[in-house]
């Protein structure tokens, strides 16, 4: 009767540790797959927000591309300038 006892007694503790083992694994796996899901998500806000800062413009951005156009129309009206001066048309 005491070795019924002892074998159920080692049966029970295997089955207990084994169910707990199952916990942390099941743990792991599901740890793992949400750090997965986390990086993909990072990685395609990065994308997402590379495509919006593609769309939209700088404040910087748009007085560059302001100086710039003015810069090229203060060098048009030089040239038309120029050759009103020579006797040419604009």
């Amino acid at each position: 009767m005491s070795k019924l006892i002892t074998k159920a007694a080692a049966l029970s503790a295997v089955l207990a540790g084994a169910l707990m083992l199952q916990g942390c694994v099941v743990g792991a796996v599901v740890g793992g797959t949400a750090a997965v899901v986390g990086g993909t998500v990072k990685a395609t806000g990065a994308v997402v927000g590379a495509g919006v800062d593609a769309v939209t413009t700088s404040d910087e951005e748009t007085k560059l591309k302001r100086e710039r156009e003015q810069r090229e129309y203060e060098r048009e009206q030089r040239r038309c300038e120029q050759r009103r001066e020579r006797g040419q048309n604009c």
